[in-house]
């Protein structure tokens, strides 16, 4: 009988969970034994494997996180720790492994399936958004909803008091958080590391509105787009108004996912089961235009990053 193994790894994500139930029960459907690796590669380093029933992911379509755990493995570089790792799959007669998880995830099942012959399929699973080879990963419309819940509660507040309010979301050097939380929470601005901003013009703006007799505004600021405690000051300087700050942190990764997430997870899961049953190795798994599609995991990571401009304008336009 065929074994694979799971694992999670780097950050956690709303919907890795959904997905680890999928791949365990779809492949126990297709008569194929399933192993769990704890705390992602950390876990192929220290033997931490344990056999997988459809009891094991029960209860658990829900809720945030990972029931495998996740971990740092940074000494993962390294050709050695990557031959450990693919013993211990040996070891247990496991020659497949399905990773859940972002970029440097993908690149540790790179070098498993190159330098150690180990079959590997890659999910995406990171709230960034910032694998560019797919148009979504798993746990980003869950984490772009946690923002918008966010927003929500921050404007009456900021309405009650006459502030203009500074949100500021993760994505690392990806802006898709803070756009499309943006353009759906209404937001007047966002800025993102993706698309020069001038506070000056900001700063104008804020004091238009506020003739106009608009007494709050609300900025999305993602965290690689500059200097958020600079920006505040200089628009207070330049505006004389209040400007509070609220960051969001590592809320935006936890929370029962949405259901986008969930049946993503779900379709992308059955995709990698599939893969591994028909001997395919270096794959990553993805969705365009709604279609679940596979490719090699080489030319995913090798795609540039691309900025949705034309959604950009779109905001900017709704937001005046």
């Amino acid at each position: 009988m065929k074994k694979i193994a799971i694992l999670t790894s780097g950050g956690d994500a709303p919907g890795m969970n959904a997905c680890v139930r999928a791949c365990v029960r779809y492949a126990i459907a297709k008569d194929v034994d399933v192993y769990g690796v704890e705390r992602g590669y950390v876990g192929l380093l220290n033997n931490k494997i344990n056999f997988m029933s459809t009891r094991s992911v029960s209860d658990i379509v829900h809720r945030g996180g990972t029931i495998l755990k996740t971990a740092r493995c940074p000494e993962f570089i390294d050709v050695e720790y990557q031959q450990q790792a693919a013993e211990t799959l040996q070891a247990y007669g496991i020659d497949s492994l399905i990773v859940i998880g972002g970029d440097g995830s993908f690149r540790g099942a790179k070098d498993l399936s190159d330098n150690c012959g180990i079959n590997v399929v890659a999910i995406p699973a990171t709230i960034d958004n910032d694998l560019d080879y797919t148009d979504f990963t798993i746990g980003f419309d869950t984490s772009v909803n946690t923002v918008l819940n966010a927003i929500n509660n921050l404007r009456d507040t900021m309405g009650s008091h006459d502030r203009v309010s500074l949100l500021e979301v993760m994505g690392r050097k990806c802006g898709d958080i803070a756009l499309y939380a943006a353009l759906a929470g209404g937001a007047e601005f966002c800025l993102t590391p993706e698309v020069p901003y001038n506070i000056d013009e900001i700063a104008k703006t804020l004091v238009k509105s506020r003739k106009r007799g608009k007494t709050s505004n609300m900025i999305i600021f993602a965290e690689g787009a500059g200097d958020r405690d600079e920006i505040c000051r200089r628009l207070e300087d330049h505006t004389g108004l209040s400007v509070k700050t609220t960051t969001l942190g590592y809320v935006q990764r936890g929370g029962s996912p949405t259901m986008a997430d969930r049946v993503l997870a779900s379709r992308m899961a059955v995709k990698a089961v599939d893969l591994m049953i028909e001997g395919k190795t270096n794959r990553a798994i993805g969705v365009k235009d709604n279609n679940i599609f596979d490719m090699d995991i080489s030319e995913a990571l090798a795609f540039e990053h691309r900025f949705n401009h034309e959604l950009y304008k779109v905001m900017n336009i709704l937001a005046r």
